[in-house]
């Protein structure tokens, strides 16, 4: 019964069965080039989804999630582009103007009390037509110049868009440093006060308060993290790809958010684990490159995570219900 009531469980087990039914109806799905790449569009989503996982166990959202990384690679590129310095100041400066929306976002949340769902979307909105307002204003167009040539690309790329070969297949970093991630987010939240922390203010911030948590702090602390975690694949896409188009982003905190809630995270937090959050990406990554492997209409993609989310919240409330009752037997 404890095993059937942890957040993952249900995550797991609809893995395990999207993953064998892509094997039975897409050949190409069997190999191990699909493999890996179903593992990189996984780490993508799932960087930033552990974030904003931990996030939503803290009770809170940020709908800023998605252009943040896309914010994050063009103040990189263009600040570089047009004062010709080397990208490590901009990538250091983006950094800088990450946590600063973060901290923002947390602390209009903690100090006004309007919902974090209405902070956030303002600020994406914010950051949307920034992007592609001061993109157009600096280049000319909505898509950054290529910074392949400016100091510090080489030394930036190997951190943020390295990739390996383990035998005929090559490993983009970005794998690794998702599973790097997801060990902190579990070990934060299973070891450590910090942890405790943000259970109890996702479960219940005035009971929390009262017995001494930080709850301003720790909130922001959240916030801050979806920033960082953010900035750190606006890096990737920017030192991988050279160029960004100033519109991107937009749509993808609703994966997060699905990748998360598949993965046993409850919407009104309190309860939820990083590694069920990474399962959930995993099964966004198997289902947008399955289909496609499949020959289907790539539209259905998203027909699919509407389907998920829906299964997932009742899933979840299934399991919370059990881990109820287990409690008070």
């Amino acid at each position: 019964m404890r095993r059937a009531v942890r957040p993952e469980v249900g995550a797991l087990v609809a893995a395990a069965v999207i993953f064998v039914f892509f094997l039975a109806v897409a050949p190409a799905f069997r190999s191990a080039d699909a493999f890996v790449t179903v593992l990189y569009q996984s780490s993508t989503i799932g960087i930033v989804a552990v974030a904003v996982g931990m996030l939503m166990i803290g009770g809170e959202f940020d709908l800023s999630a998605g252009v943040i990384v896309t914010s994050a690679g063009l103040v990189n590129s263009m600040f570089c582009w047009y004062f010709g310095i080397n990208l490590w100041v901009g990538a250091i400066l983006s950094l800088l103007f990450c946590l600063a929306v973060g901290f923002l976002n947390g602390y209009l949340v903690m100090r006004t009390g309007i919902p974090s769902f209405l902070i956030t979307l303002g600020t994406f909105f914010v950051l949307q037509g920034a992007n592609l307002g001061v993109t157009k204003l600096v280049t000319g167009s909505v898509s950054s110049t290529d910074v392949s040539r400016i100091d510090g690309f080489g030394s930036l790329g190997a951190i943020f868009a390295s990739s390996f070969a383990i035998g005929p297949v090559v490993v983009w970093g970005t794998v690794v440093w998702w599973i790097l991630f997801v060990a902190v987010a579990t070990w934060i939240l299973r070891r450590t006060r910090g942890g405790n922390w943000i259970y109890a203010v996702g479960g219940a911030a005035d009971s929390a308060r009262a017995v001494g948590v930080p709850v301003v702090r720790t909130k922001i602390g959240l916030f801050l993290a979806v920033s960082f975690l953010g900035w750190f694949v606006g890096m990737h896409n920017l030192y991988r790809f050279n160029t960004l188009q100033a519109g991107g982003g937009v749509g993808n905190e609703f994966l997060y958010i699905i990748a998360a809630v598949v993965g046993g995270t409850l919407l009104t937090g309190g309860f939820g684990n990083a590694l069920g959050v990474a399962i959930g990406a995993f099964i966004f990554g198997m289902t947008s490159l399955g289909i496609v492997y499949a020959g289907w209409d790539p539209n259905w993609f998203r027909a699919f995570l509407g389907v998920m989310l829906l299964l997932a919240v009742l899933v979840n409330l299934y399991v919370r219900r059990l881990a109820t009752r287990e409690a008070r037997a």
